[in-house]
């Protein structure tokens, strides 16, 4: 029934959309969800093999970079206090500057390279998947890792088999949120600076007043991130079946 209610949902807000559109009768304004699909399909060339091989490529080397360095500095901060107390608040702060306020000073560091954008991905990505991991890692509790410690295990074995399986539906409701926002970095990087880019080729749709181009590159763009979101959440589901017998 639920599944049923959200598509009803969805078809009833594509209905009005459409319309909506019909009756203003300005596409370079509001196109209609036909007429965005039509230009999709006269575009699928040019969109498909030119600028979303470099979209896609931009997101998945924000991610790996997020991935790796935010799950490092996290467990560096799990294990030393010292070092979360300096690292913390340099995190939050990352966080106050608007992105589209950094997005220009970096194509000026990087030019428009592929790493102007992916520098963008990665300061919109790295936030949640540290923060999740290292609440995920300081979650476990303290009298069960003496009990881990007393009955001889190591550090390194608390760590491995008691703070990791602990952390890691933590890790990836972080991963979750952070695959949807490479994507928006990704495109507001493309937006500011490129020279190929689903981002970039809305963003010249736009100089023309194609409202259905405009449309059909974003409309792309959010079926990545329900692709990556899916292809997280499957991936959760295997490697954390044992949630499921609690």
């Amino acid at each position: 029934m639920k599944n049923l209610s959200s598509l009803f949902i969805f078809v009833l807000i594509l209905s009005l959309w459409e319309l909506g559109a019909r009756w203003l009768d300005k596409a370079f304004i509001l196109p209609s969800p036909i007429q965005i699909l039509g230009r999709l399909w006269e575009l699928k060339e040019v969109l498909f093999l030119q600028h979303l091989p470099v979209t896609l490529l931009t997101i998945l080397i924000g991610l790996g970079i997020s991935i790796v360095s935010g799950t490092l500095i996290a467990v560096w901060m799990a294990a030393n206090p010292g070092i979360r107390k300096a690292f913390y608040p340099i995190l939050i702060a990352s966080q106050m500057i608007p992105v589209i306020a950094l997005a220009p000073i970096f194509v000026l560091w990087f030019g428009y390279t592929i790493w102007s954008k992916v520098a963008v991905a990665v300061l919109i990505t790295f936030f949640p998947i540290t923060v999740n991991t290292f609440d995920g890692l300081s979650a476990g509790s303290k009298e069960t890792k003496e009990l881990f410690l007393t009955m001889g295990a190591t550090k390194k074995d608390v760590f491995l088999k008691y703070d990791v399986p602990t952390a890691l539906p933590h890790f990836f409701s972080g991963l979750k949120v952070a695959v949807t926002l490479s994507v928006i970095g990704a495109a507001i990087g493309e937006w500011l600076g490129a020279q190929a880019g689903l981002g970039y080729f809305s963003r010249r749709m736009m100089t023309q007043f194609d409202g259905a181009g405009v449309f059909a590159p974003i409309l792309v763009l959010s079926l990545i991130g329900i692709a990556l979101f899916m292809t997280v959440t499957i991936l959760e589901n295997r490697l954390l079946k044992w949630r499921t017998l609690h």
